[in-house]
């Protein structure tokens, strides 16, 4: 657990150095909501019924490109590799960066929840509940980054996974057309990617006051997918690439 921290540490300095990467996960995510509020004054029907869903997109998106471009980045620089000649274990670097990441996605999700709520006037029922699959949402992020990781030798590789990652779930998360309105054999491929469920518990988020049955699944499931992206990452990992 010691080498955990001390990985945690690590990545929290990093990000500390780097403005442009503070930028990103903090600030980011509220400037885009900004503009999708603003582009949808005329219907404030259409932002209340797609900016939750926003809140838990971003961090996901952001998260992936962060530490799929990060890895790499150690990669490559040879920093991983002379991790990998100390006493650390592939498990205890991965669990620092997810901690590390995770931590700072909690910092975003609750800037972004917050101006949200206080500067955009979104209503949500349970801002708590958002709050937490927000941070959910980010580790997923992470964890599929850390696996795309794996498969890139530079970072522009890494870059050019996220429209495989990211875009098919986009399309077939329910965002954009309802999930049952979908064909059939569409419906049961978005059951098995992690943002349908995101997507389907902050709808319910924002008219559900309680955090029931179908929360608490959607809940399990992004957690499964996580400990299995982590899990895949850690099997993975390679020291450098060659």
């Amino acid at each position: 657990m010691q080498r955990t921290w001390a990985v945690t540490l690590r990545v929290w300095q990093q990000l500390s150095h780097d403005p442009r990467s503070i930028v990103l996960i903090v600030v980011m995510p509220t400037v885009l909501i900004a503009v999708f509020y603003w582009v949808y004054d005329s219907r404030p029907d259409i932002f209340a019924h797609v900016g939750p869903a926003l809140i838990g997109l971003f961090p996901f998106t952001i998260f992936f490109l962060i530490t799929s471009v990060t890895m790499v980045r150690e990669r490559t620089s040879g920093t991983l590799e002379r991790l990998m000649t100390t006493p650390l274990a592939r498990g205890e670097l991965i669990a620092g960066y997810t901690l590390a990441l995770g931590l700072a996605s909690l910092v975003q999700a609750a800037v972004t929840t917050g101006a949200s709520m206080w500067l955009f006037g979104l209503e949500l029922a349970q801002p708590w509940g958002v709050l937490l699959f927000a941070t959910v949402s980010s580790v997923v992020g992470i964890a599929l980054g850390l696996l795309a990781s794996a498969f890139a030798r530079t970072e522009f590789q890494a870059v050019q996974f996220m429209p495989l990652a990211i875009i098919p779930q986009f399309l077939l998360c329910g965002l954009l057309v309802p999930r049952n309105q979908m064909t059939t054999p569409l419906y049961w491929l978005s059951e098995v990617l992690p943002l349908s469920h995101l997507i389907d518990a902050f709808a319910l988020l924002t008219t559900e006051s309680d955090f029931g049955v179908e929360l608490l699944i959607d809940f399990g499931v992004l957690a499964l997918f996580s400990i299995g992206f982590l899990t895949l990452a850690s099997l993975t990992l390679r020291r450098r690439s060659s």
